[in-house]
C-alpha cells in the first residue's frame, strides 16, 4: 500500500480548541488539499477548508469522544462536542483514509495544500499555493499518480520528522 510507503517516523498529536477530544497521527498524509465548495466555506466559516488526508490505521483519537455534526449525510463530519471544533471527516465510502483538519496539529507548519477542488466556487480573492487545482474532484483515476506526486515533495522537503 502507498501509505507504508510514505514514512512511519511522522508522529503528531493534536486536538480540538478546548482540549476536550485529542488525537495522533503516525503517518504522512497521502495528500493535503483545500477544499473551496460553498459547503466548505460555510462549515469552516472561512474561504476554504483545509485536509490531510490521513491514512485511516495512523489516526487515533486519544482522549474524548468526537461527535457527528454538520449535514449528518453520508459522509461523518466530527465535531468536538464541547468547543464544535471541526476536526475531520470520513468519506462515504473511502475508508482508507481520514480527512483531517490539519489546523488540529499541534505543530501544522509542515502543512501545504498539494491540491485544490472545487475551485468553480472559491471566492474570487481566495489563492492557496497548490500544485494542482481542479474546478471540482479530480477524477477517481487521478488519485494513484498525484499521491506519489506528493509523497515525492516530502523527499524534497526541508520539513522535519
Amino acid at each position: 500500500m502507498i501509505a507504508e510507503d510514505i514514512a512511519t517516523a511522522f508522529v503528531r498529536e493534536g486536538g480540538c480548541r478546548c482540549g476536550a477530544v485529542r488525537l495522533r497521527i503516525r503517518a504522512r498524509p497521502l495528500l493535503t488539499m483545500a477544499c473551496h465548495c460553498t459547503g466548505c466555506q460555510n462549515m469552516s466559516s472561512s474561504a476554504y477548508s483545509l485536509s490531510a488526508a490521513i491514512p485511516s490505521d495512523a489516526f487515533e483519537i486519544t482522549r474524548g469522544e468526537p461527535v457527528v455534526g454538520g449535514l449528518h449525510g453520508a459522509s461523518k463530519h466530527y465535531f468536538c462536542g464541547h468547543c464544535m471544533t471541526w476536526m475531520f471527516t470520513r468519506p462515504d465510502g473511502i475508508d482508507f483514509f481520514v480527512n483531517l483538519r490539519p489546523t488540529m496539529l499541534d505543530d501544522a507548519d509542515w502543512f501545504v495544500p498539494y491540491m485544490e477542488t472545487w475551485t468553480s466556487e472559491k471566492l474570487p480573492w481566495a489563492t492557496t499555493p497548490a500544485a494542482r487545482s481542479f474546478a471540482a474532484l479530480p477524477p477517481e483515476d487521478a488519485y494513484p499518480a498525484m499521491i506519489q506526486a506528493y509523497a515525492a515533495t516530502w523527499d524534497e522537503s526541508p520539513v522535519r520528522d
